[in-house]
């Protein structure tokens, strides 16, 4: 294959963000498709890409950056299945992204610069992806974490969006300190970044130290694809423009950890421990975001912690030794989640609010919006995991890889033995994940009945969704990134389009990826069906979530109180502000570090102020007294002059004559 091919897909939207940056300005009708077609263009190429590198097939190259007097630092390019597909989902919807945001944020004065952030976001995930150097994928990484705060906090004149901003920028870099020397200790015991030489010491045995580096990397995993204890940043990142979540949750960022671990599966099925702590931290992760999520009034937050679950799916599948499974959801959750973040964008644009009890008093909303409707209904079902819907054969992947786990019989398709894998971990991600199924089954039936059949819940539904409606109600929109447009007006068609697109793979992709097992001989060539048992389990499972939040839903109807009509306050019961609050993370968090910290800085302002500043201005007033001193005795009267001189004679005279 061509290098030039693969090296484009990177490159294009690089140079479109750059070329974006540079005429915005001077000439903003060259924005759009600066932002458009560069990455269009970098997607068909990725498709290309793929079907010229074919099934089972690799494509390496390097060139010698610099010597370092110790492992050499490469531009290194790396293909094979998995970054062939995974560089396919990123190109699909960054380019929905891209469109959708044409219409989204139309009237936006920052614009430009908002589009060239999310086509350097989108080449950064590019080279994580396709590179075969871990230096090199280690800057991507970064950037996409720079572009990431730039983005969340677009909206820099709100409060929420600074602190959203800054919150993940600094949790994320938290875990990237560690994930750095996780690096550094792999490229010592290597002898090399790049990562074929990685693995290939790996499956040598010559890691010297596989626990230490697993749990590091493990750290900035946590941080990127926001694993329990570091995930509190997701759900705050939802003070961004939408179609950047959608992003951000889709297609890059929180994949590039799952990524990450999948392609460095040897080096982390070299350690038990490291697989066991991957399990509890997908476990938490999987059943904390779901209860989070069903205690949730803000739609797009619903929607945030639902991605934090399913990347616990995915966790839960690489801690189980199984990375095509991980890497099949990873695909299936990315396309119908940016499914489900734009059709939100749609609906908030029509309803003028996040809040879904605001929604449930919109009884025609399903009517203005049935584009949105049809296809949030879509992705719904897949994040259910529905058949014949892509989540279904991805989640039952998953639950299918931990159950071989559990029995002993780890599917880790010859990267390394089953017996690496601990079967506490299979039990803890299949049970986990199953109770999980119930949950999101919960949730989304309960997102999907108050936003489009919120006639049968009484208003108020919560003071806080009362007092965004009276907001709004009194002409301050609930959210700064709402069209204050008519709301009779229908979507503009860039932004419904891109849903239909998305929509499409969410059916059929599942059926697609199993039919004649292209996807699993793309992969490893193992098999990705799931067993009969689990399949039925978790459908069961899932249906069961569905009618449990409906009659819920139904109970609320019944009901007066704004205490109880909410259908995820009958069924938390107690717990239900403790999840709307993220059971306190936050706080805790708060407690731990932010509050010391504040006081350390406190204590560091008090002793330069008073301490430090107080010895340099002693030194000044000093200076000045012995100044003033001086010029007193500097009278211009010849008379003082010989009677100090006089008066020091005698003194000295006496000294003398008391010294003798």
């Amino acid at each position: 294959m061509n290098l030039a091919l693969p090296v484009l897909v990177p490159a294009l939207p690089a140079l479109g963000a750059a070329a974006t940056l540079a005429t915005g300005r001077r000439a903003p009708g060259f924005a759009r498709p600066l932002a458009v077609l560069p990455v269009a263009v970098a997607a068909v190429l990725a498709v290309v890409t793929a079907v010229r590198l074919g099934t089972g097939g690799t494509l390496d190259a390097a060139t010698r950056l610099t010597p370092t007097g110790g492992p050499d630092l490469s531009l290194a390019l790396h293909l094979d299945g998995i970054s062939a597909v995974i560089g396919i989902l990123v190109g699909l919807v960054a380019t929905c992204v891209q469109v959708y945001s044409t219409a989204y944020l139309k009237d936006d004065p920052r614009y430009p610069s908002y589009a060239a952030l999310v086509s350097l976001f989108t080449a950064a995930m590019f080279v994580v992806v396709y590179s075969g150097d871990l230096i090199v994928l280690l800057v991507g990484w970064e950037v996409m974490g720079i572009c990431s705060y730039f983005l969340i906090g677009h909206h820099w004149e709100t409060a929420d969006a600074r602190s959203a901003s800054l919150k993940a920028f600094l949790v994320t870099k938290l875990g990237d300190v560690p994930f750095l020397f996780g690096i550094f200790l792999l490229g010592a015991d290597a002898g090399s970044f790049k990562i074929n030489e990685v693995l290939a010491a790996a499956g040598e045995g010559r890691l010297g130290h596989p626990t230490l580096t697993a749990l590091l990397l493990l750290a900035g995993v946590a941080g990127k694809s926001a694993q329990f204890p570091l995930h509190t940043w997701l759900p705050d990142a939802m003070a961004g423009p939408t179609p950047v979540s959608a992003l951000i949750h889709a297609a890059t960022m929180v994949a590039a950890g799952i990524y990450l671990v999948a392609r460095l599966m040897p080096v982390f099925l070299l350690s038990s421990a490291a697989l066991l702590v991957l399990s509890l931290m997908a476990a938490v992760t999987m059943i904390g975001s779901a209860l989070c999520a069903l205690a949730q009034d803000d739609l797009k937050r619903v929607l945030a912690y639902s991605t934090v679950g399913q990347l616990g799916y995915m966790a839960g599948a690489l801690a189980s030794g199984d990375r095509d499974a991980a890497v099949f959801h990873l695909v299936s959750h990315g396309v119908f989640k940016a499914l489900l973040f734009l059709t939100a964008g749609v609906v908030i644009h029509a309803a003028h609010t996040n809040s879904l009890a605001a929604m449930s008093r919109m009884p025609d909303l399903r009517k203005r919006v049935p584009d949105a409707y049809w296809t949030m209904g879509i992705g719904l079902a897949a994040l259910i995991g529905l058949p014949p819907f892509a989540g279904f054969f991805s989640k039952e992947a998953v639950l299918t890889s931990a159950e071989h786990a559990a029995t002993g019989e780890a599917l880790t398709h010859g990267l390394g033995p089953a017996s690496a894998v601990p079967n506490a971990a299979g039990w803890i991600v299949l049970v986990s994940g199953a109770l999980t199924a119930l949950l999101t089954a919960a949730y989304a039936t309960r997102l999907w009945l108050i936003a489009f059949h919120g006639r049968a819940v009484p208003a108020p539904v919560v003071p806080e969704a009362a007092e965004a409606a009276a907001g709004h109600a009194a002409g301050a929109p609930y959210s700064p990134e709402i069209d204050e447009a008519d709301p009779a007006t229908a979507e503009p068609s860039a932004m419904r389009w891109p849903l239909w697109v998305l929509a499409v793979p969410t059916m059929g992709f599942g059926i697609l990826a199993l039919r004649g097992d292209w996807l699993p001989a793309l992969l490893d060539g193992g098999s990705l069906r799931p067993s009969l048992a689990t399949a039925v389990i978790g459908t069961g499972l899932a249906v069961a979530g569905g009618l449990i939040a409906y009659a819920a839903w139904r109970s609320a109807a019944a009901r007066r109180s704004a205490d109880t009509a909410d259908p995820g306050r009958l069924l938390l019961g107690p717990v239900y502000p403790a999840a709307q609050h993220g059971f306190g993370v936050d706080r805790l968090y708060s407690t731990l570090f932010v509050r010391p910290t504040e006081a350390a800085a406190r204590l560091v302002r008090f002793l330069d102020r008073e301490v430090v500043e107080t010895y340099v201005r002693g030194a000044g007033t000093g200076a000045n007294l012995l100044g003033w001193l001086v010029r007193r005795a500097q009278t211009g009267n010849a008379q003082t002059y010989l009677s100090a001189l006089l008066a020091g004679a005698v003194l000295l005279a006496v000294l003398v004559a008391v010294g003798t």
